[in-house]
């Protein structure tokens, strides 16, 4: 791979100041305020809306599994490459239906919900919202990669992620503030004609200035984002990097609010840190991690991000140390971690659009995006064992370490003081009709990785039973039986999960042998 340490042409701060005039940057940013409403409604606001009234805490945890199509969304994604809606264009078409679709459907959610024979009915709109809304972010997602030129990517990102959570506080903390004065019915029946202006704002965005290719045939569009993503030089290396550069924060912020209620913070000290601090210090540090992305470069930018995070996690350490509750320490703690995270997605996001090819956009940025959640969704179940295991001081010193890694991968496609790292292209992947013999080493490495993460999710299961009912023993057989006999929604959704790790963990297996038979001699 050719690198480059070129110094900054024009000036670093005009450039800044062009992209934050620019028309395509607001367009991009303002479309983040559609993709953030539906997610907070879904995850914070209908669950407290349904407790609220009375129901269930078992039927109130089904609910919030409609969280699960952002977890999902790369299984759909193909087909927003390959086909296109009869008006708008690729990305602003599927952008429109999505918007209609959540207007339609939370109009929907602002009649129900008031009566317990409804409560079902809410699980399913909350459902299809989701659904909804997880398409609309692959569609908002690729159009950010397709229009954003590349000077204009780091302000972009920053803002983006600033309007994003400004979006989910409206339709969580201050729609739950709200529905006490007024009412569900109509809290909702605002947040759906929000969606209204939103898709004029979709209707005036600007098409690309170059339109990429559309996959000839639904199987280029699975296939080709893959295999052409392996083509590039040290593809492995970037994919690792992907997972690993934010683990360490996310394993610390999956267990948060436990490590607080250990430390004997009250629920007004722990509401200002994970509240407002939260809030606030994550838009701040995204929208100066852009910046600082696009006046220092992608390359320097991960890197001094990549080397905070390293040690944001130190004030934590000091909270498990004192002994007592300090709410100075505790702000501090939390305001220093949040802002490096915050810094840290700025400049990541700005590597996910650099990394995306336009003409594969929705698939591969929805790919790059899941990978980055997965350490998420395991952290909470590593987290816990480790903390029972080894206390909280320990494990806030450990995660000084695991954020090394994540570091190494990047010195391998970003060496330390290369300023814009290249991450070029090798031209077209090969054909897939010429992809003799992918089906058996695909379906081969699917099973196996299948079988992999099942008996890891058992291990856990196992592991967990031991910790809760020492007198059990430790029973990896029983813990196989639960996993693939689930008992509620929430084990099929796991099932899900685990089928889709595999399919795609198989797909790139077989990817990367039609790679190596086209680049052996």
């Amino acid at each position: 791979m050719n690198r480059t340490t070129a110094k900054p042409g024009g000036g670093a701060l005009a450039s800044l100041a062009l992209a934050m005039r620019s028309k395509r940057t607001a367009f991009v940013v303002l479309q983040m305020f559609s993709s953030g409403l539906p997610l907070g409604l879904v995850w914070i606001a209908i669950p407290d809306w349904m407790r609220s009234i009375g129901v269930d805490i078992r039927v109130v945890g089904l609910i919030t599994l409609a969280q699960a199509p952002w977890t999902f969304k790369l299984l759909w994604a193909p087909l927003m490459d390959r086909y296109v809606p009869p008006f708008w264009g690729r990305r602003r078409g599927w952008m429109a239906v999505t918007q209609i679709a959540l207007f339609v459907v939370s109009l929907m959610l602002a009649g129900v919900g008031q009566r317990p024979e409804a409560i079902w009915v809410v699980g399913a709109l909350a459902m299809a919202i989701a659904l909804a809304s997880a398409t609309q972010d692959v569609a908002i997602d690729a159009y950010a990669v397709e229009v954003l030129h590349k000077d204009e990517q780091g302000a972009a990102s920053g803002a983006r992620v600033a309007i994003y959570r400004a979006a989910m506080f409206v339709s969580s903390g201050l729609a739950i503030s709200m529905a006490a004065r007024v009412g569900w019915p109509m809290v909702n029946a605002v947040l759906a004609f929000v969606y209204l202006p939103m898709l004029i704002i979709t209707w005036k965005s600007p098409e690309p200035e170059v339109q990429p290719p559309t996959p000839l045939t639904l199987r280029d569009a699975v296939w080709q984002p893959f295999l052409s993503f392996l083509t590039r030089p040290r593809a492995i290396e970037i994919l690792a990097f992907v997972v690993l550069y934010k683990i360490a924060d996310q394993l610390t912020q999956a267990l948060t609010r436990p490590f607080l209620i250990d430390m004997g913070y009250n629920a007004d000290q722990r509401g200002i840190a994970l509240g407002l601090i939260t809030i606030t210090t994550t838009i701040v540090g995204a929208v100066f991690g852009g910046w600082v992305t696009t006046l220092a470069g992608l390359g320097h930018s991960l890197w001094i991000f990549g080397f905070l995070q390293l040690f944001s996690n130190v004030g934590y350490y000091v909270l498990s140390i004192l002994g007592k509750p300090v709410p100075g320490a505790l702000y501090a703690a939390t305001g220093f971690e949040l802002l490096t995270s915050g810094m840290g997605t700025g400049a990541f996001s700005v590597l996910l659009l650099r990394l995306t090819e336009k003409r594969f956009s929705a698939t591969q940025y929805a790919l790059f995006s899941s990978l980055f959640a997965l350490p998420r969704v395991i952290a909470g179940p590593i987290t816990g064992f480790a903390v029972a295991a080894i206390g909280w001081p320990s494990f806030f010193l450990t995660t000084l370490v695991i954020g090394v890694p994540g570091l190494l991968m990047l010195n391998r496609f970003a060496p330390f003081g290369v300023r814009e790292p290249q991450f070029e292209h090798e031209g077209e992947a090969a054909p897939v009709a010429a992809m003799s013999g992918l089906l058996r080493p695909g379906m081969t490495a699917a099973l196996g990785l299948a079988i992999v993460a099942s008996l890891l999710l058992a291990m856990l299961d196992a592991m967990d039973k031991v910790r809760t009912a020492p007198n059990t023993g430790f029973d990896i057989a029983g813990a196989m039986w639960r996993l693939t006999h689930p008992a509620d929604p929430g084990g099929w959704v796991q099932i899900v999960g685990i089928l889709t790790f595999a399919l795609v963990g198989g797909m790139f297996i077989a990817a990367t042998r039609v790679r190596r038979a086209r680049t052996s001699p």
